[in-house]
């Protein structure tokens, strides 16, 4: 019986024997079966800088934006780079000291474990892990985000950064501070898109952080900032531009909060309209962030201060 597997009886007594200690009273063919099961259709062995590579190839397939691209490819090649075994046998233990070896914020660390749990279930999808059970990834959960201030402008010191920016960089400043739109989006906008006439800016689906298409309305004074200004290309010619504006800023004094721009788009929109659902469609966000966030940080004349700034006559 045993020799077609060309085993000496000796070892494979002593196999039976460590087996049924470790299994108790379960039968071992009940284990076997268990096994064969749950791994059913599993290719064991597949590495995971393969698994990396297919991954993100497939994202360049489904035409997923430059930037979520460059998102993915950076966060799981240093992934690829500190755990570069087998996908199979990757840990949650290991996986969770590879978030913590870099010292993340809360909202960080939530995005690199988003991305790695991405790739989690495309390998176990593509049968390089078993089907039938939660990977290593899966059973690690996010971490809690505490409430972060919002940091705004004011209107005065908005009217100071338009006022002393050339042209190059207007764009930038009053399409964030008078649409809210994020700088990432901003960055793929093209000015086909900025429609002055219907007073709309049109997101496409591969625009937009939400992947979804977004129509922002444009303000009254946004639009006059906008009228004279060459409106043909990417609205954002060069990414140095972002440099340009926050060093403008600190010529002039001004701190620059984190997401300055569209903290105070949102902050004196909602104060203008008092319409969280109706900001949040616009902003591409929630209505609960909206209204947890950026309800009542500006007064109904400061917002009215802040969509009056328009150019000097």
């Amino acid at each position: 019986m045993i020799a077609p597997f060309g085993v000496p009886l000796v070892a494979a007594l002593e196999e039976y024997v460590q087996c049924r200690r470790k299994l108790g009273e379960t039968p071992l063919m009940t284990s076997v079966e268990e096994f064969v099961r749950r791994t059913k259709g599993f290719t064991a062995g597949v590495l995971v800088p393969k698994v990396v590579e297919e991954f993100l190839a497939s994202k360049v397939q489904d035409r997923m934006s430059r930037h979520y691209l460059k998102s993915l490819q950076s966060i799981l090649k240093q992934f690829a780079q500190a755990l570069s075994g087998e996908i199979a046998k990757v840990t949650t233990q290991q996986i969770d000291a590879w978030l913590r070896a870099g010292d993340y914020c809360a909202v960080t660390r939530n995005n690199r474990l988003k991305r790695v749990k991405l790739l989690f279930g495309y390998a176990r999808q593509c049968g390089y892990l078993p089907k039938r059970e939660p990977t290593a990834a899966e059973e690690l959960k996010h971490r809690k985000q505490g409430d972060t201030d919002v940091g705004i402008f004011k209107p005065e010191e908005m009217e100071s950064l338009l006022r002393a920016a050339p042209p190059r960089l207007i764009p930038v400043l009053a399409i964030g501070a008078f649409a809210g739109l994020r700088a990432a989006e901003i960055a793929r906008l093209d000015w086909s898109a900025v429609d002055l006439g219907r007073k709309i800016i049109e997101l496409r689906a591969g625009q937009a952080k939400t992947a979804s298409r977004r129509i922002v309305p444009i303000s009254d004074n946004l639009a006059a900032w906008l009228s004279p200004l060459p409106r043909e290309g990417p609205v954002v010619p060069e990414k140095v531009v972002f440099v340009k504006i926050t060093r403008l800023a600190k010529s002039l004094g001004i701190a620059w909060p984190h997401n300055a721009l569209r903290h105070s788009y949102i902050s004196y929109r909602i104060a203008v309209i008092h319409d969280a659902a109706r900001v949040a469609l616009e902003a591409g966000n929630s209505p609960a962030i909206i209204f947890r966030h950026y309800r009542e940080l500006v007064t109904d004349d400061e917002a009215k201060a802040w969509f009056s700034i328009v150019p000097a006559e």
